[in-house]
């Protein structure tokens, strides 16, 4: 729900947020806590909407993307696992 929640901060005039790479974090004292918004994740949804952020989306994937064997687990980001827009293939003609 934190990107849901920025894009009602947003609506709302929130231009500050607080995220971490690879969604690292959390908090040890609220049971099932599931961490932070992924920075990458953050980014690239800003960008995607035409929001201008400073930040290098591709420098940030590329650090997060080591990040699993650095903690020696998986994390939550899903541009890392998906790819960003666009990454994107064309529909193969076969599909078609």
């Amino acid at each position: 729900m934190g990107l849901a929640n920025v894009l009602a901060g947003i609506r709302a005039g929130v231009d500050r947020y607080d995220s971490s790479l690879g969604g690292l974090g959390g908090c040890p004292f609220a049971t099932g806590a599931t961490g932070n918004i992924c920075t990458e994740d953050l980014v690239h949804m800003l960008h995607m909407m035409g929001h201008s952020t400073n930040v290098d989306l591709d420098g940030l994937l590329s650090i997060a993307r080591d990040l699993p064997g650095i903690v020696g687990h998986d994390v939550p980001g899903q541009v890392i696992k998906a790819g960003k827009v666009s990454d994107l293939h064309p529909i193969p003609n076969w599909a078609i």
